[in-house]
């Protein structure tokens, strides 16, 4: 990859977004490589909490406007849709394939953990929310500011911030392009933790570990129930409940919490 690293330790893995020298600014063959990415990840059933953390001083300051050089932003839009295409438009086709980049961390059977620093603008922010939880460094700047280009947060922001801070909150910061920093953040129910920036990695890998050390049936399956709540019937959700449960209920997963309660060790878990 040219533009993301992975690094593993043991069942939690490090995604760092790799082009310091641009503030890991978005461009779209660093989605591609994202989207290629979590293809692989999604069965690795040896990962259990995902970190993703920006390389040098910014998590990610959003699109690298080099994008918009020379093109009036509508170039190739009257294109037919190609084979296989979700959309007969091929505008909608292109932007549900650059989502894909992003959602797989929210659909993931691991956690993911969004390290955040410097800064988390537009498109950067977008990858943030994607992520199952926000640790982030105080200071940090943080704001949807597609308005200031005459387009919309397209990469998840507007169906996902309003779930973390509700609608009204959602709708002022992206119509207004407004930035707020990480203590507005936490504030407003955006951000998890909130650290010193030279806990970040610290705070981030401890929370990680702490998460990998879970039952992963039981993590999946309350991960799938959690998410489901958005947009559920609580009905519909308690079914999901009790799915999860009827797993986790016959796995050796739960043999093996209760076997080491009683003979009062650490369990290892094996996600069976």
């Amino acid at each position: 990859m040219n533009t993301l690293r992975l690094e593993r330790d043991g069942h939690v893995g490090w995604l760092w977004l790799d082009r310091p020298e641009k503030l890991n600014s978005f461009t779209p063959e660093m989605w591609r490589e994202l989207a290629e990415l979590g293809d692989d990840l999604r069965g690795d059933t040896a990962l259990r909490a995902l970190v993703v953390i920006g390389s040098g001083r910014a998590f990610s300051s959003g699109i690298d406007t080099s994008v918009f050089a020379g093109s009036d932003g509508a170039s190739g839009l009257d294109a037919g849709p190609e084979p296989g295409s979700r959309h007969d438009d091929p505008a909608v086709d292109a932007i549900m394939r650059t989502q894909d980049a992003y959602t797989w961390l929210e659909e993931a059977p691991f956690a993911t953990i969004a390290a955040v620093r410097g800064y988390a603008l537009g498109a950067g922010l977008q990858i943030a929310l994607a992520c199952d939880v926000r640790v982030m460094a105080r200071g940090t700047e943080v704001g949807l500011l597609e308005f200031k280009y005459g387009i919309i947060p397209d990469l998840g922001g507007t169906q996902r911030l309003p779930r973390l801070v509700g609608a009204g909150k959602a709708k002022e910061l992206i119509f207004t392009a407004a930035r707020i920093d990480a203590e507005e953040g936490q504030r407003i129910g955006l951000v998890e933790q909130l650290v010193d920036d030279d806990d970040l990695e610290r705070a981030a890998g401890q929370l990680a570990t702490t998460i990998a050390a879970q039952p992963p049936l039981a993590l999946r399956a309350a991960k799938r129930a959690v998410n489901s709540a958005a947009h559920s019937s609580v009905r519909d959700g308690l079914r999901l409940e009790a799915e999860g449960q009827a797993t986790c209920l016959r796995s050796d997963d739960m043999k093996e919490a209760i076997a080491a309660f009683v003979e009062r060790r650490p369990p290892e878990y094996h996600g069976r």
